[in-house]
């Protein structure tokens, strides 16, 4: 019952040859380009964080990439363990994005979009966590359009998403502070130029 109702939400949402041509290249771009959002955003964090509290926004850093770690590493473990042909593999629909023809589920880039999302939705401001779970489902909602994921598969994402975010918020209880200042450490005697030139943020 659950395969049939992935497949019928997959033809439901599936691209055709008849789909606008604009609506397709907005969805490749949505699918495959929004996703460098996420390392563009942990770098401003830590390199140039707004304001005065960069202590705060780096640590915001720091758990969104452990929650990225332990998000993804979920996925490729459900992927590894439990293989999905992806539905191009099975000559189900159309697909418009090329992709190599491994496990589908959870989606991995739906896995890291919803990651981001959590974790501002928890860690940072609710408008931040909305605007980014809104991105996050354009980008799952694309790669079925596209013909490249079922929607379980993003649901799976979801769900690996949320269990990442809350591996990182236990280990950043636990060993938080001192990893910070490891990695703080580590972060000034490698950027030592670029600090003292004003560059970067020390």
């Amino acid at each position: 019952m659950l395969d049939a109702l992935n497949r019928y939400w997959f033809l439901q949402i599936n691209a055709t040859p008849d789909s606008a041509p604009w609506l397709l290249t907005a969805a490749q771009i949505i699918a495959r380009d929004v996703i460098l959002i996420i390392p563009a955003l942990l770098v401003v964090l830590w390199l140039w964080g707004p304001g005065t509290r960069l202590d705060n926004r780096r640590q915001l850093a720091l758990k969104i990439s452990l929650a990225l770690v332990f998000s993804l590493g979920i996925s490729l473990t459900i992927g590894l363990l439990l293989p999905h042909p992806r539905p191009f593999a099975v000559g189900l629909g159309y697909h418009f994005l090329a992709h190599a023809p491994d496990s589908s589920f959870p989606s991995d880039h739906a896995t890291a979009a919803f990651t981001l999302a959590i974790a501002l939705l928890c860690w940072h401001r609710l408008w931040s966590g909305i605007v980014l779970l809104v991105i996050a489902t354009a980008i799952g909602g694309s790669r079925v359009y596209l013909g490249i994921h079922w929607p379980l598969d993003i649901l799976g994402a979801v769900l690996a998403a949320l269990m990442g975010c809350l591996l990182s918020a236990l280990v950043c209880s636990c060993w938080g502070g001192p990893l910070y200042r490891q990695l703080l450490a580590l972060y000034r005697r490698s950027f030592a130029f670029p600090i003292r030139k004003g560059w970067v943020r020390g």
